[in-house]
């Protein structure tokens, strides 16, 4: 059987982790984050905190992606810390939730930025977004040469395209006429735990993607540095464009204003340049555009794994002979992804869909370094500092968003639980399929 190439360098990964991370999020759910927070300085706040638990959480996965140096990322660190099930568990809601549905969004989201130059109706937005997400698969299948050009190309596009958006909110800096409200010791809002983990369903959907650079570490030249160094590297980007962004919505439009938008970057460069919403639609395009690329490459190495593993479909860990990827496994993908934009509804009930269970397996992730360092091995890769304060305080934050989530937000997030507790007697089917 052919295996996957070994192609990608600190750079290339670097940009997969950045572009998985910016997609439409920040593009759209600052406004939202205004919406549960409105208070200029708390809901910048909630971002630079969004951020810094990213940034633990990349140092806790650069340790384990050190450990495990192969291809599939958490569903590795899960099987090796709580056996085959957690494992196959986590592949199974990354296929029928997490990154199908993170592609059904991102999809139907530029389909409906493209209704700024075109009339395009429902039946004809998901159309649209069924051919982009088969198109990009295809094109990944062609090695992950092109995949690492690929990235880097739409990774540096939207990057200039935010830097574009962040001058504009400096220029202008200085005609403010409304009102900023930075001081957090003034006009505490109401609740204010709560807005902000209701804030972070916006926050972590925009943050996540960093640890798509783990998926790949089958591939990655060097893995034990590449894959660490790729991911503490793009959220401290992320993190920085992200607040420089906000900032500079909050200086192109009052809050009430920012928090009732529903596309609020166009609606920000447009307060200020005539034509300026068609320019940001553009660039948010290409922002959705490189990710859904991303995407389409990144996740389906967890379900290759998986079939090497023999607790899946046994033709996903096809890898084809001419291109070395596992095609079979990105079609596969492609084509839930197609079920969900069919059946599927609004842009935000999937985000919140996506992003409880995202989260779950991320904490469950965070805590298998726990039961590594148990075992007192013999690694000597990357070592987390300020061990075991870091991922504590990681789970202290995603556990918290988890609980606030399930209970106020039930019905996305009972049906993630039902889908996830649907998996168990699939596990069982695919073990008892191999042992007979």
């Amino acid at each position: 059987m052919s295996k996957l190439k070994r192609a990608l360098t600190t750079r290339g990964l670097t940009m997969i982790a950045i572009g998985a991370c910016i997609g439409s999020g920040i593009f759209v759910t600052p406004a939202s984050t205004m919406q549960f927070i409105p208070h200029h300085g708390y809901a910048l706040l909630a971002w630079i905190i969004g951020g810094f638990v990213a940034f633990l959480g990349a140092m806790t996965f650069s340790e384990l992606g050190s450990r495990f140096p192969e291809e599939g990322g958490v569903y590795v660190y899960l099987r090796n810390a709580y056996g085959k099930l957690a494992g196959f568990l986590y592949g199974w809601i990354i296929l029928l939730i997490v990154n199908t549905g993170a592609l059904a969004a991102l999809g139907l989201a530029l389909a409906d930025y493209l209704k700024f130059f075109l009339p395009v109706s429902d039946h004809e937005k998901a159309f649209i977004a069924i051919i982009v997400i088969w198109g990009l698969t295809i094109v990944n299948i062609f090695g992950v040469d092109i995949s690492q050009g690929f990235a880097s190309l739409f990774t540096g596009l939207k990057l200039l395209a935010m830097a574009l958006i962040i001058l504009v909110g400096v220029w202008f800096l200085p005609d403010v006429t409304h009102e900023i409200h930075l001081d957090l010791t003034s006009e505490v809002p109401p609740n204010l735990l709560s807005g902000m983990l209701f804030a972070f369903i916006g926050v972590f959907w925009s943050m996540g993607g960093w640890h798509h650079a783990t998926y790949l570490s089958g591939e990655a030249i060097d893995a034990q540095k590449t894959v660490p160094r790729a991911m503490l590297i793009g959220t401290i980007v992320v993190t920085v464009v992200y607040v420089l962004i906000i900032g500079a919505y909050m200086v192109l439009l009052p809050a009430d204003v920012m928090s009732q938008s529903s596309r609020v970057a166009g609606d920000a460069v447009a307060s200020v340049f005539s034509g300026g919403g068609k320019l940001v639609s553009v660039a948010i395009s290409i922002s959705i555009f490189g990710t859904i690329g991303i995407y389409t490459m990144t996740a389906p190495r967890i379900y290759y794994a998986m079939a090497k593993d023999g607790v899946f479909f046994s033709f996903l860990a096809d890898v084809s002979e001419k291109y070395k990827t596992p095609y079979k496994a990105m079609l596969f993908q492609a084509v839930w992804a197609t079920v969900l934009i069919l059946i599927w509804g609004s842009f935000i009930r999937i985000i919140t869909f996506v992003t409880f269970m995202d989260i779950v397996f991320m904490a469950l992730a965070t805590a298998t370094i726990f039961v590594f360092r148990g075992r007192k091995d013999t690694h000597t890769g990357f070592i987390l500092k300020w061990f075991p304060i870091i991922p504590i305080i990681y789970l202290i934050v995603t556990i918290a968003f988890v609980v606030n989530t399930l209970i106020d937000l039930n019905a996305e997030s009972w049906v993630g639980v039902a889908i996830l507790i649907s998996g168990v007697p699939a596990y069982y089917y695919f073990t008892r399929k191999k042992t007979i």
